[in-house]
């Protein structure tokens, strides 16, 4: 399964110190079933550990996924910065998360090419 970020995310991802590896575990529980809550239309939203820390304080995010095809990292926050994902960025998410789900090999490809999607590496 392929595991990207989008350019946004990977600047919070740095910011905030969250490991590849951070990432890849997030996707392996989705593909355990262990999805933290479905929002619907291909979106989910996992937990991620903060550096040195557990996942129950540490980041939220939303991630385009598709079991066994490819998962997409779009946001990022922590819990004391955003409570919760209003409608509207939610409505926001899902169409972004669906052209990325949605999207060709080629167009993934032409994607990462104008750094606009990053590759985790397995």
């Amino acid at each position: 399964m392929r595991v990207f970020v989008t350019k946004t995310f990977r600047r919070f991802q740095r910011k905030e110190k969250i490991g590849d590896l951070a990432l890849r575990l997030a996707i392996e529980r989705a593909e355990e079933g262990l999805i933290d809550a479905d929002l619907g239309q291909g979106l989910i939203k996992q937990r991620v550990a903060r550096p040195g820390e557990g996942r129950r304080g540490g980041y939220r995010t939303v991630i385009a996924y598709r079991s066994a095809h490819r998962a997409v990292f779009l946001f990022g926050f922590s819990k004391s910065a955003l409570s919760n994902i209003d409608s509207t960025m939610l409505a926001l998410w899902q169409a972004i998360g669906a052209d990325l789900l949605a999207a060709n090999a080629q167009a993934i490809e032409a994607a990462i090419e104008s750094n606009e999607l990053n590759e985790v590496p397995p």
